[in-house]
């Protein structure tokens, strides 16, 4: 007589709490949700919402950010990298736009790109040349400690005694 029960490895295993809800945020999603506008490009992070069950993407995409390479009327295509072995193989996946959100990941980028054009301007309205490039933070300046010898305290430790008894 074998196994009766059933292979515990279909597609939603093991996402018992990766697929739940947090606390007070159970039912529909709500209406921005849908309103989004996504564009070929965009960063996008993959977070399923589990009160809607089309276009859910496998567990392994949960948490992940991606670039929209296809946009369609409930969903989006999305390119996310996966590492397997030594490779790192570009997936694409179509899911619906309940299951995703636009992601903050190049935000600093972007600004730092708008904030580096300001300056470009203004250096050429100067007649100047600027570099733009992120300089790594150098060692701190050298300093010169003073202090008086009656204040000094010279700490050394006890000399050893032997104590034979």
């Amino acid at each position: 007589m074998g196994n009766t029960r059933t292979k515990p490895w279909g597609y939603r295993h093991g996402t018992r709490n990766k697929f739940a809800k947090k606390y007070r945020t159970h039912g529909m999603p709500a209406f921005a949700k849908y309103n989004a506008v996504f564009k070929k490009g965009d960063y996008v992070d993959i977070v399923v919402d589990p009160s809607i069950q089309k276009g859910m993407p496998y567990g392994f995409y949960h948490g992940r950010t991606g670039v929209i390479f296809n946009v369609n009327k409930n969903a989006v295509g999305v390119e996310v990298n996966k590492v397997v072995g030594n490779h790192q193989l570009k997936k694409r996946i179509h899911v619906r736009v309940e299951h995703v959100r636009k992601s903050r990941c190049n935000e600093d980028f972007l600004k730092r790109i708008k904030e580096n054009d300001e300056k470009k301007r203004e250096a050429k309205a100067k007649g100047e040349r600027i570099s733009t490039k992120r300089v790594p933070e150098g060692p701190k300046p050298e300093k010169i400690v003073e202090v008086n010898e009656d204040e000094m305290v010279v700490l050394a430790p006890l000399p050893f005694i032997e104590n034979y008894f």
